[in-house]
């Protein structure tokens, strides 16, 4: 996997401008912050974003992707100023599930999810060195 940075452009900050990488692509749909009941436990955006890594993580863990492996995540939040309010704890979440990886990423702030207690939702794109 390489970072593609252009030179003179200001580093990102929780994300990378570009990436290319060769190897298995694996995919998710859009998943949320539910448990394996499709109950949402978590009631915060920073809570069910955790909860939705997680998920998101035992769903590529399936055929042997790992948080190292993710090239792109489109977020879709609710709302822009509870995320903004939660980056933090949302930050320290990403550090302890996904470490130093820092994907693409776009964040999109939707009027509502299908699910209406869910406050994101997040598609992934891994890619496995063959």
């Amino acid at each position: 996997m390489k970072i593609l940075q252009p030179p003179g452009w200001p580093r990102p900050k929780g994300y990378s401008n570009g990436i290319s990488a060769k190897g298995r692509m694996v995919f998710t749909a859009g998943i949320v912050g539910w448990d394996e009941h499709e109950a949402f436990p978590e009631y915060t955006l920073h809570g069910q974003f955790t909860r939705a890594l997680r998920n998101t993580l035992a769903i590529l863990a399936e055929d042997g992707a790992g948080p190292e492996h993710i090239v792109r995540m489109t977020c879709y939040v609710t709302d822009r100023h509870e995320y903004v309010v939660s980056r933090d704890e949302i930050g320290a979440a990403w550090r302890e599930l996904m470490g130093k990886n820092f994907p693409t990423m776009a964040l999109i702030e939707v009027k509502s999810l299908l699910e209406s207690a869910a406050k994101v939702e997040i598609e992934t794109t891994a890619v496995v060195p063959e």
